[in-house]
């Protein structure tokens, strides 16, 4: 009899055993990791056009992963380059050097664009200049390389976007990196990444597939009269397309307006799932990184502004796109084996002739007169010189030559322009960034600025603009401040390892390379200052 109940109790074992071993081929592995970073999206976007989305796309990353409502930026100047960075860093502009799209660099007294190397080259058929691009201005590594050093390089990481930068920053310092050509309709990359363009991106190429979408036509996809969540479409502050002597609808496509079309976000899914393809992404030991940037909402944004018929169309086609990814995804992976993570680099403001229109305060600030007025009151007060080397986005960077040879401390500066450039029209205060003089403008701003001063690429001083007040055009809209309405922008999760819900809670774009670090269970980029967001994780 003992000898029956050892035979039954060792054949359970074996059962149990192999139970054990059918469970772990069948559990969900994540395969790989997909960043979507929408340049220039408010989060109000998902709830005002929600009724245009189907369910497959922004409805499935909401209903179905974690929604995170209060999704801010920490730091003050809200553009592409510095979005896309942070995003993927996790860090700020103060310990990353990414301090804008351009600033003045201050060792070499020039100015610097964001993804620049002059030492890098082409790869791919494209123009000279195109391909001088890499991430050496990045100080900090981004959760890319964090994952790539984790499998010693095993993991594959790519970037894709119509924008440079927009490919280049997520796709950190040990990824590849594809951005488009607009002069030769091509994606191409640098030679920091490779010196043989892939046959399978060639081969796309070769296919002309941007001039293809030339021979379409701009029309609202459903009925016109039903865009009820946007303005009505012909507006004298709205930016003509090149061309095209209104900005309205219908609007025909052309390889120069190609980006600023819903061809130009399809056009980027079409590069990116090629990549995907032919790079074997999710197929292989470790998990791989797939970071796709639609850029086409920035430029139809700065165009027609957030309240036009063409954002909302551009919307609801992106919301195709999202779920032809999604599906693609479930295709060749299987769902629930991969992670999405979806936010943007930067929000926007109104037009403000809208604002204006509609009884609301906002205007311009004409910065391109102001580098003369602040040289002005200079020598007025200390002599005359030669008192400021540049400003750009929003920071006067001051020549500190000048004020040692004068003997003028920099808080003297601060102390006789604070008080008079602050009663012109449009601007709301003055601060000291380079002393951290930052008392004068409520607790909650201060970490804002705080975060962005690095020593050797920001301006000594800094202008805030009021709110609803931008330096800009008196047609289309821009962002860059740190007001709510170009900060606030998406944070949804969706897929393996996340949590189903939502949170008003606050968040940051610092916390998602946390909180991507956590779920990979790697370390977190070296300039990360975020937090994990528990709530979204299992």
């Amino acid at each position: 009899m003992k000898k029956l109940y050892f035979i039954i109790a060792l054949l359970t074992f074996q059962s149990c055993i192999a139970q054990q071993k059918t469970t772990s081929v069948t559990e969900p592995k994540n395969k790989l990791v997909v960043g979507i970073v929408v340049d220039q999206m408010r989060y109000e976007y998902l709830n005002r056009f929600n009724e245009k989305f189907g369910e497959g796309g922004f409805k499935r990353l909401m209903n179905e992963g974690f929604n995170c409502k209060n999704n801010q930026y920490h730091y003050a100047n809200t553009v592409t380059g510095p979005g896309h960075a942070h995003v993927y860093s996790g860090s700020v502009p103060a310990i990353s050097g990414i301090v804008g799209n351009e600033w003045f660099e201050k060792g070499s007294k020039s100015s610097m664009y964001v993804a620049s190397d002059t030492t890098a080259s082409t790869v791919g058929e494209g123009s000279e200049r195109a391909g001088m691009m890499s991430p050496k201005n990045l100080k900090v590594t981004s959760i890319a390389d964090q994952l790539r050093m984790s499998t010693q390089f095993g993991s594959k990481v790519i970037g894709v976007a119509i924008k440079d930068r927009g490919a280049i920053m997520p796709a950190g310092h040990t990824g590849t990196a594809y951005w488009y050509d607009s002069s030769t309709g091509n994606f191409i990359t640098s030679s920091h990444y490779m010196d043989e363009f892939p046959a399978w991106a060639k081969s796309w190429n070769d296919k002309n597939v941007a001039q293809s979408y030339t021979e379409l036509t701009w029309e609202p996809y459903y009925d016109i009269a039903t865009y009820t969540e946007s303005e009505e479409d012909d507006q004298p502050y709205e930016n003509n397309l090149s061309g095209e002597p209104k900005a309205v609808f219908p609007h025909q496509v052309s390889m120069r307006t190609l980006p600023y079309t819903p061809w130009g976000n399809t056009l980027t899914l079409d590069f990116a799932l090629e990549a995907f393809k032919n790079e074997n992404l999710g197929k292989g030991k470790y998990t791989d990184l797939l970071a796709i940037s639609f850029s086409s909402p920035d430029y139809a944004g700065h165009s027609f502004g957030p309240q036009s018929k063409e954002i909302e169309d551009i919307y609801i086609r992106l919301d195709l796109e999202i779920e032809r990814l999604l599906n693609t995804l479930d295709t060749d992976l299987g769902e629930g084996n991969y992670t999405v993570f979806f936010t943007a680099d930067h929000a926007v403001a109104d037009i403000p002739s809208f604002l204006k229109k509609n009884k609301m305060p906002g205007g311009l600030f004409i910065g391109s007169e102001f580098k003369n007025k602040v040289e002005e009151l200079l020598s007025s007060k200390f002599g005359e010189g030669e008192y400021v080397n540049a400003i750009d986005n929003y920071q006067i960077y001051l020549n500190l030559e000048t004020l040692d040879q004068k003997n003028i401390d920099l808080e003297d500066v601060f102390e006789y322009l604070q008080p008079r450039l602050s009663m012109e029209e449009g601007i709301y205060n003055l601060v000291n960034l380079a002393e951290g003089e930052l008392n004068a403008i409520p607790d909650f701003y201060q970490k804002l600025l705080r975060n962005l001063y690095n020593p050797k690429r920001s301006g000594e001083l800094m202008i805030l603009v009021e709110p609803g007040w931008f330096h800009g055009y008196t047609k289309g809209t821009t962002h860059g401040t740190m007001w709510a309405y170009d900060t606030h922008v998406p944070l949804l999760w969706y897929g393996f390892g996340v949590n189903q819900g939502s949170t008003a809670k606050p968040t940051h774009i610092s916390d998602i390379a946390a909180t991507l670090a956590q779920l990979l269970g790697i370390q977190e980029p070296t300039g990360s200052v975020g937090t994990p967001i528990e709530e979204v994780l299992k």
